[in-house]
């Protein structure tokens, strides 16, 4: 039986045949012909049976998520339990040593494949949560497999601006397969007074729609041989923190400040239709900044700004008079939450409703090891892509200010 993915796409090929029929008689202004019509009560009847199986499939996948697991190998393991046993460090041993999967890690690709389809860059799928944070191992809580010199628990990292966006309430799709187009209400139906014997002026609904469509974030590194062959436990948590890190950040600042150009998904002070104000500087401002949310009927969520102008606000009081209080607070500004990084747009803050923005994500991160390009292969390392397929879009722009320096 066909994924829920596939039967959509397959129903909504359908329908655009359909559609195609009844307009090229609509533009010749003539009725349907006969092999017209045939074609027609076809399509109809495979568009009501795809239905149906669609309704099966998600009757079926609402299930499996209000169950316990469903099991998907000889094992036994459920898909969360095989998830938790997938490694990354296993993936890159297996690039580097140019062997196949094997184990967990192998189950997960096959299950990941099934789901999503092959990879597109001939790599290996593992599952996003490989590149989520995990209890950490450490010499307390697991024995040390290498010299006891090398302490991979104690390794310092590098000072990294704070990943914020994603956790302010944006929406996430996850497992989409090709396009996607999510109706939105265009304008309705207007009313009018009249007087007696006066006619009404003709109105009508429209609609439009918001598109996701697949852009790919990658990165390249080079990780030495010895550090993939090391096994201690911390060793996976470094390589899969930097990695993570690396595409975590291009997303974030995609959403935000996406161009929509260069392969860049389009972001939320590139979108048509935003809002636009200049940086508060007083009570008054901040409150304007406000009212221009509420004027649209947005109920903002929180701000989200560079840690500059969080600390420049918290330096300004409501007001001249003794107890006044300040404008911003350490995640605060005004009466809503704030979250500040060095991550965010120079001299700009962001207000709105968050879980206006959508992030598309198509399958799972594709990793491919290549052990023998140079300069890595010269000096003993290992070049490791990981590729995801993620997309932004803003349900509605008015949902957002921009307030910058130079802003209306």
């Amino acid at each position: 039986m066909p994924n829920l993915i596939e039967i959509r796409e397959r129903r909504s090929a359908a329908v655009a045949k359909a559609r195609a029929i009844l307009a090229k008689a609509d533009n010749e202004k003539r009725n349907l012909t006969a092999d017209e019509s045939k074609d027609f009560d076809a399509i109809k009847a495979e568009i009501s049976d795809l239905e149906a199986q669609e309704q099966r499939a998600q009757f079926l996948d609402d299930a499996d998520r209000r169950s316990t697991g469903r099991v998907i190998n000889d094992s036994g393991d459920t898909f969360d339990a095989l998830e938790q046993r997938a490694s990354l460090i296993d993936v890159l041993r297996a690039g580097l040593e140019g062997r196949s999967l094997t184990g967990a890690s192998a189950e997960m690709h096959a299950e990941l494949e099934r789901r999503h389809g092959a990879p597109s860059h001939g790599g290996i799928l593992v599952p996003l949560s490989a590149f989520e944070r995990r209890d950490a191992n450490t010499t307390t809580t697991a024995a040390d497999l290498v010299a006891t010199d090398y302490r991979a628990d104690q390794f310092i990292g590098p000072l990294r601006a704070s990943l914020l966006v994603r956790q302010l309430g944006v929406r996430t799709l996850s497992g989409l397969r090709g396009d996607v187009v999510i109706p939105k209400y265009g304008t309705g139906v207007s009313t009018q007074w009249i007087t007696e014997g006066e006619s009404l002026d003709e109105s009508g609904m429209t609609f439009a729609g918001v598109s996701l469509t697949p852009h790919h974030v990658g990165s390249l590194a080079e990780i030495s041989r010895q550090a993939i062959q090391q096994t201690a436990p911390g060793i996976h948590d470094l390589i899969r923190d930097d990695m993570s890190y690396a595409i975590a950040a291009a997303v974030d600042a995609a959403i935000v400040a996406g161009t929509g150009t260069d392969g860049q998904p389009r972001g939320v002070m590139y979108t048509p239709g935003v809002q636009t104000a200049a940086i508060p500087t007083s009570w008054s401002d901040v409150l304007d900044v406000e009212q221009q949310l509420r004027g649209a009927n947005v109920t903002p969520t929180g701000w989200y700004t560079t840690t500059a102008v969080q600390t420049a606000l918290r330096k300004v009081l409501k007001a001249p008079t003794a107890g006044s209080g300040y404008i911003a607070g350490p995640a605060t500004i005004g009466d809503l939450p704030s979250a500040s990084s060095n991550a965010a747009p120079a001299s700009t803050a962001i207000l709105g409703d968050w879980s206006q923005v959508l992030v598309g994500q198509w399958g799972a991160i594709e990793i491919v090891t290549n052990p023998w390009a140079n300069p890595a292969f010269a000096r003993g390392g290992v070049y490791v892509r990981a590729f995801s397929t993620v997309d932004v879009a803003v349900r509605h722009p008015q949902a957002f200010v921009v307030a910058a320096n130079g802003g209306s």
